[in-house]
């Protein structure tokens, strides 16, 4: 808390909470520079990833805040979560839209209250105001917290959006008592003899970003009234159809039709092969990853803010730092891995050092740039120079030292 009342913070609180900026515009304007340059412009071949992250908050007096279940900590807790969507292909991905869940407890009439929404109806909203924005999608991929959701995916295809979701393994379906009623059930009816007498298995090959691959099985089965050729196709991914093991094996339900089936002709989508289908949800992980960035190094869940709208100012610059990153990363690339180190360069703590193109080449080859998109890159060097030179001691300086001998910032403009 020291320091916590000097003008240069409260100005940015004031950012935040007290000033007039609309989040929405502002996110709506990211993405539109996305869409426009080359290196991040969304396509069809890649997948639209919907999930929910939540962090730990104290107290009762912060909008959306109750006790619920966010994710990292494993267990239910007082915390705010929030619905995401995030845009992925096998090279790049990004944050989409973000819109806190309302616990019902905030409502008048609880579950009940006409503004109340559940996280499912969040996320399907969210799905079509991404394809609304211009974004192309293969699917949209989610995991087993939303494939499990009858009424979920039934709002997705109203919404004529395709999908690839997990089921959990034991989800039950009615079925014949000699019939399978799981997901594993499914699975496990599969004929397989191994490679050389592979069954109903097929082997796919999953790609991934640092160029190594893995060989996995896939398979349609036959759970209930889903099939190969049916509304749902339930497809099974693993990399042992034997032993199916847990930490190995996917069971994912789609409205993507099988190719040479009967539903290709009359489906709107193009039609999808068990390699396909194990690619799509492959990519569903990056969120992942993307997770980690934006709360490990970007400050997602630091915010020390309590309104709506300052929540959501703090996540939409969030998403504008990473995008910033991603242009910082096409800005310099990394040099080929058969390059020999130049001479005289050094190696760092995390590789090569790197020489700095001139200014007016450092930025990637993409969307022309303009007045209304403020790029830091060429001035990175020398604002990390002033704070390496303007760090502070060691001993952390009480409140009524921190004003001597410094400038204070010029206030902001109204």
């Amino acid at each position: 808390m020291t320091g916590a009342g000097l003008p240069a913070v409260q100005r940015l609180q004031f950012f935040v909470s007290e000033s007039v900026w609309k989040p929405d515009a502002v996110n709506a304007r990211r993405l539109e520079l996305l869409l426009a340059d080359p290196l991040t412009a969304p396509h069809g071949g890649g997948v639209l990833v919907i999930d929910d992250s939540g962090d730990r908050k104290d107290g009762s007096a912060t909008a959306h805040v109750g006790r619920q279940w966010p994710g990292r900590i494993g267990k239910a807790d007082n915390g705010v979560v929030t619905v995401t969507t995030a845009w992925a292909d096998e090279r790049v991905y990004y944050p989409v839209h973000a819109v806190p869940y309302t616990p019902a407890r905030h409502f008048p009439k609880g579950k009940n209250d006409p503004a109340f929404r559940t996280k499912l109806t969040i996320a399907a909203g969210l799905a079509v105001q991404a394809r609304d924005a211009g974004l192309a999608f293969r699917a949209v991929a989610a995991d087993s917290a939303y494939g499990d959701q009858d009424n979920f995916r039934a709002e997705l295809s109203e919404a004529g959006l395709p999908f690839v979701m997990a089921l959990k393994p034991s989800r039950g379906t009615w079925a014949y008592g000699p019939e399978a009623h799981t997901p594993a059930d499914a699975a496990r009816c599969l004929r397989w003899g191994g490679e050389r007498e592979p069954g109903d298995w097929q082997p796919v090959t999953r790609a991934f970003r640092d160029g190594h691959t893995e060989d996995w099985w896939a398979a349609d089965a036959t759970l209930g009234w889903w099939g190969p050729d049916g509304a749902r196709r339930i497809v099974v991914a693993t990399t042992d159809p034997g032993t199916l093991p847990d930490k190995a094996t996917w069971y994912l339900v789609t409205s993507l039709p099988r190719p040479g089936g009967p539903r290709e002709a009359e489906s709107p989508w193009p039609a999808a092969a068990l390699e396909e289908v194990v690619r799509v949800y492959g990519l569903r992980h990056w969120v992942e990853q993307s997770y980690k960035q934006v709360k490990d190094e970007l400050g997602w869940a630091d915010f020390q803010v309590r309104s709506d709208i300052a929540i959501r100012r703090h996540q939409v610059l969030v998403n504008c730092a990473f995008s910033f990153c991603w242009d910082a990363w096409f800005a310099h690339p990394e040099p080929p891995p058969s390059t020999p180190p130049p001479p005289g360069d050094a190696g760092g703590e995390r590789g090569l050092n790197r020489r700095r193109a001139a200014a007016g080449t450092a930025l990637a080859a993409g969307s022309a740039r303009d007045t209304r998109l403020a790029l830091p890159l060429d001035r990175a060097a020398t604002l990390v120079a002033r704070v390496v030179h303007g760090a502070a001691p060691a001993a952390a300086a009480g409140p009524d030292e921190l004003g001597r001998g410094r400038l204070r910032p010029a206030p902001l403009h109204p």
